[in-house]
């Protein structure tokens, strides 16, 4: 059973059953959601296009770090998580339907994580420490770049139950 899956249960649909409701069979710290709830929170916002694009600034650093990019980026942007999709989803609407679940707070903490490390790639590379670039690069940037695509995932697998 995933990380995201023993904090998200899924009950089955009951007419007198609210929106989320509480397992005391489980967990009494689980909040259980009814499918139908889970299905909403999965047409609002587009994991798939979340995970895609961390995933791009993989490509885009490696490519920054080989000399085969043009791109320009300024690292203080690239350490604001709140101006990607995912993060204004995490501050915004994420937070209000998921946040009471310390999973969730792991995924905004890990997301905070991988911008900073992100960040750091660049400002090293535009410092011309190169090798100071790649150990951040193949260190914390891929764990945290990994982790966030994990729970990410998980989060996607326990809501498309």
């Amino acid at each position: 059973m995933g990380f995201f899956s023993r904090m998200f249960k899924l009950r089955e649909q009951d007419s007198s059953s609210p929106e989320t409701t509480w397992a005391y069979e489980d967990n009494a710290s689980e909040l259980i959601l009814d499918p139908e709830y889970a299905a909403t929170l999965m047409t609002e916002f587009d994991i798939d296009a979340a995970i895609a694009s961390h995933e791009e600034w993989k490509l885009r650093l490696h490519n920054l770090l080989a000399g085969q990019s043009s791109e320009t980026l300024d690292p203080e942007q690239v350490a604001q998580d709140e101006h990607c999709p995912l993060g204004q989803w995490l501050k915004g609407a994420g937070r209000e339907k998921l946040g009471s679940y310390p999973a969730f707070d792991m995924l905004v903490q890990r997301h905070q994580y991988f911008h900073v490390q992100a960040a750091s790639v660049v400002a090293l590379s535009q410092a011309g420490e190169h090798e100071k670039a790649l150990q951040v690069f193949h260190g914390g940037y891929r764990h945290a770049s990994n982790q966030v695509t994990l729970l990410l995932k998980e989060l996607k697998r326990s809501l498309g139950r």
